[in-house]
């Protein structure tokens, strides 16, 4: 009876197979891309826009303008950067070029004190702002 089981199921399964496993086929899998910038479709654009900005923890500030700049503040700047070049060849010169000894000196210029000490261990040039106390 056993021998018969198993012959009845051999039977049983080879029709199944012949009847569903023809049935079978396969299919070639193709990738479209979601990102229209990728090639996908456009209509995509604003779902991606809404997730990642919904994803974005960063908020910028949009009631102040990166890039409008104050002329008037471009210039003093600018006027400040060239003065203070301008006094720091003349002080290198001056106490450098000439090959004497550098000597204690002190220059004040609008909210600048500029120290020269000379020391053990070469020269200590100190600037301090007046107003913010920076050094």
């Amino acid at each position: 009876m056993k021998i018969g089981q198993s012959i009845l199921f051999t039977v049983l399964f080879s029709l199944l197979f012949l009847l569903f496993g023809s049935s079978a086929s396969a299919q070639q899998l193709i990738y479209f891309p979601k990102n229209p910038a990728f090639g996908g479709s456009p209509a995509n654009y604003s779902w991606l826009r809404a997730s990642a900005d919904q994803q974005n923890l960063f908020e910028e500030d949009f009631t102040r303008d990166r890039f409008r700049r104050n002329p008037l503040e471009d210039f003093r700047e600018s006027l400040q950067r060239q003065i203070l070049s301008q006094l720091t060849r003349d002080l290198v010169l001056q106490q450098f070029g000439e090959g004497e000894e550098v000597q204690e000196s002190r220059f004040e210029f609008g909210e600048f004190t500029i120290d020269v000490v000379p020391g053990l261990n070469g020269v200590e040039i100190r600037i301090f702002n007046i107003l913010t106390g920076n050094s």
